[in-house]
């Protein structure tokens, strides 16, 4: 027939449901959250700002302590003893302070000055005595460094501080303590008690040095003066928080 010729086949007319060609499909990805990316990256910027602060702070103490304790390790000729692990000022639950009306005193609150310190019984016999003068003569040769140093007398037992030697520690703190818990933060040399050095502690509160017993007081203050030189670009007068 005529119209056969002209006639559209069925198999152009409609896809072949079994045709090899695959069947593609589109996916869209959900858009991102960059409301909680911005919000932590601000957060990482924050803390390195924060972090680089406390390390620009920090630097004159890192640096001076990395010049008298590192780079100079030969060149030292300290007469007295470096702490090599330097103790902390206790909590006051570990050693407990009174002063002369009876008061609790914080240990932290001596922190801020370098401080020089004695350990004797209030009864105080003739070495204390000259471990106190010396104690005072030292403080007074550092010159108009000598603010930067405290006096300090940690009295063990009951007994108060005699009478007669209030008058030359009118400007040293004088606290009591128990002799155990000092023990347990200060250590004298061995074969040795705690009574025959002398202890500083730095302003930060750690306790870093120990001077010989029965020391030449011109080399110790040889000591002194090179730590002071080390801490002058940030060791400042006058007690103040740390």
């Amino acid at each position: 027939m005529s119209g056969s010729n002209s006639s559209v086949p069925a198999s152009a007319a409609a896809p072949n449901p079994s045709s090899d060609e695959p069947v593609s499909f589109a996916v869209h990805s959900l858009p991102a959250a960059t409301l909680d990316d911005d919000g932590m990256r601000r957060t990482r910027i924050g803390r390195i700002k924060m972090l680089l602060l406390l390390l620009v702070c920090a630097s004159p103490v890192i640096a001076s302590y990395f010049t008298y304790y590192v780079i100079r390790p030969q060149a030292r000729t300290n007469y007295s003893t470096l702490i090599e692990t330097p103790r902390y000022l206790p909590e006051p639950s570990q050693l407990s302070l009174l002063d002369a009306q009876q008061r609790q005193v914080d240990p932290r609150s001596l922190r801020g000055q370098w401080l020089l310190i004695v350990v004797a019984d209030g009864a105080c016999d003739a070495r204390c005595e000259k471990m106190l003068y010396a104690q005072r003569q030292l403080r007074e040769t550092l010159g108009r460094e000598k603010d930067r140093l405290d006096r300090v007398w940690l009295v063990t037992g009951d007994q108060p501080p005699r009478a007669d030697l209030l008058p030359a520690l009118a400007q040293a703190t004088v606290v009591q303590a128990v002799p155990a818990q000092i023990a347990a933060w200060l250590q004298p040399a061995e074969g040795h008690t705690l009574g025959e050095h002398l202890y500083l502690v730095d302003p930060m509160g750690y306790w870093m040095m120990r001077m010989p017993a029965d020391f030449e007081p011109a080399k110790v203050k040889r000591d002194l003066d090179r730590l002071l030189r080390a801490a002058a670009s940030w060791d400042k007068p006058g007690r103040g928080p740390l």
